[in-house]
């Protein structure tokens, strides 16, 4: 007895030396789990929103239709344009600017003869329309979108539905090339034919034909929310985005408002603070220890020098974003009475922001990679919807509320995501630092060349990585 009364207390603090360890881990990782799903599930709240005129009518008074509409232009629109291209006051540049002054003054000059004697405008409009545009209601604002569905689907092909976002200063039209690679890839030498698109391209309300908001603080939130409630009235319960610029960030907050509608995400621009002791201390290291960060050698390549491409570069390209996230209707009132001041404006960033080095080219070199056409179209959207004030303004109801567009990162992304890193874009984001925000990035491709506009300027190549992306996502 006096043995077993010893083995006993033994066996007791044994028991207990291992049971409570085993507890503890237990309790703790029922709590790390409880925490990571809490904060997988964290979304940013929908809410609503009324940003038409006067006051909201009741609940069910709201007109919910789809209505078919078609760009149309006048004799007198044109006579109009005419006149005031005829008015055009010339300001020499000084010898040797090339465009580091901006838009290139003698340049600009072939540019408005152009657009005054050669640019068919209602050619134009026939390219426009040749896919069909919708208006809807939505919160109060006329949404305008184009619709795009494959003209024949194999039996047995799932058609995947794709939402498509521009930005500033682009447009639906920027994505014109790449609809017929994404609805009928077969037809246009993709052998791809697996992943087949029906491609719905919304205006930004504020841009274009897609009337503005009447109301102060429209944001991406906002425009988060009305193209979520969009792909809801078109009858799609679950679909994929696709977004650069500002579509970037309005479709990181549709997938983080409503992941459960997403099927995947793919962007060719990713927004993240590079603000923090942290982070600094990455960027030193990665000038010469690029492995030790989580750098490829492709990130070095074109992150650094860091201080040229990430601070001088980004500072001169990024001047009018100071001037639309504070005054835009001051600026903005010139540009919309002037259509040779509002081509300049926009043009100018078709040149830098597709390649850095056509900053030393008299031309901008704009024609390498666009049609005058083509340029003069997407500006013409601005002219004769009077939209560029309102598109300003987009600017400075998102830089108000959030100076450094970094409040909604602290939600993650888990949605399938997928990044086109082209090597002309502004800033390069590494994958490292792009999984801050973006949790469950499936493809990450380094793109051969491009740059800002994708879309527009290399249409097959972000065809081929948003069909690839897709690929992925639906094998999981």
């Amino acid at each position: 007895e006096s043995i077993m009364s010893r083995i006993r207390p033994f066996d007791f603090s044994q028991k207990n030396a291992v049971l409570v360890p085993v507890a503890a881990l237990g309790v703790g990782g029922m709590l790390l789990c409880w925490l990571r799903s809490g904060r997988k599930i964290k979304t940013i709240d929908m809410g609503d929103g009324w940003w038409g005129a006067g006051e909201r009518p009741p609940k069910g008074k709201e007109d919910t239709s789809i209505r078919p509409f078609k760009i149309e232009t006048s004799d007198k629109e044109i006579e109009d344009l005419h006149q005031r291209l005829d008015w055009f006051r010339f300001t020499p540049h000084v010898e040797g600017a090339a465009f580091h002054y901006g838009f290139n003054s003698s340049y600009l000059r072939k540019v408005v003869a152009y657009w005054r004697n050669q640019f068919d405008w209602r050619k134009q409009v026939e390219v426009l329309n040749k896919y069909p545009h919708f208006h809807t209601t939505i919160e109060g604002i006329d949404i305008h979108f184009i619709h795009v569905k494959p003209s024949y689907v194999p039996h047995g092909q799932a058609v995947r539905p794709l939402l498509m976002v521009h930005g500033w200063p682009g447009s639906f039209y920027e994505f014109y090339k790449i609809i017929p690679l994404l609805t009928e890839p077969a037809k246009h030498g993709l052998n791809e034919s697996d992943v087949v698109f029906e491609v719905i391209c919304p205006s930004i309300p504020g841009y274009g034909f897609s009337e503005a908001s009447h109301q102060k603080g429209f944001d991406s939130i906002a425009t988060a929310r009305i193209f979520h409630k969009l792909m809801n009235r078109l009858g799609f319960k679950e679909y994929y985005l696709q977004g650069g610029d500002w579509g970037s960030r309005i479709t990181t907050n549709m997938a983080q408002m409503l992941p459960q509608s997403v099927k995947g995400l793919h962007l060719n621009l990713v927004f993240v603070t590079t603000q923090g002791l942290g982070k600094m201390i990455r960027t030193m290291l990665g000038a010469y220890v690029p492995w030790l960060v989580g750098f490829s050698r492709e990130d070095a390549r074109r992150f650094y020098p860091f201080v040229q491409k990430n601070v001088y570069d980004v500072l001169r390209e990024s001047g009018y974003l100071h001037i639309q996230a504070t005054k835009p209707d001051t600026a903005g009132c010139g540009l919309n009475d002037s259509p040779v001041g509002l081509a300049a404006y926009i043009m100018e960033k078709f040149s830098t922001w597709t390649d850095k080095s056509f900053l030393h080219k008299d031309d901008g070199g704009l024609e390498s990679k666009y049609s005058l056409d083509e340029l003069l179209t997407n500006v013409m959207i601005y002219w004769v919807t009077s939209s560029i004030v309102s598109s300003m303004r987009y600017y400075k109801e998102n830089f108000s509320k959030d100076p450094t567009l970094s409040v909604h990162k602290r939600v993650g992304v888990y949605v399938p995501t997928g990044i086109a890193a082209f090597p002309q874009e502004i800033v390069h984001v590494p994958r490292v630092w792009a999984k801050d925000v973006y949790k469950n990035i499936i493809t990450y491709t380094y793109m051969p060349r491009g740059g800002h506009f994708a879309a527009f300027e290399e249409p097959k190549l972000l065809a081929q990585d948003i069909m690839q992306f897709v690929r992925k996502v639906e094998q999981l």
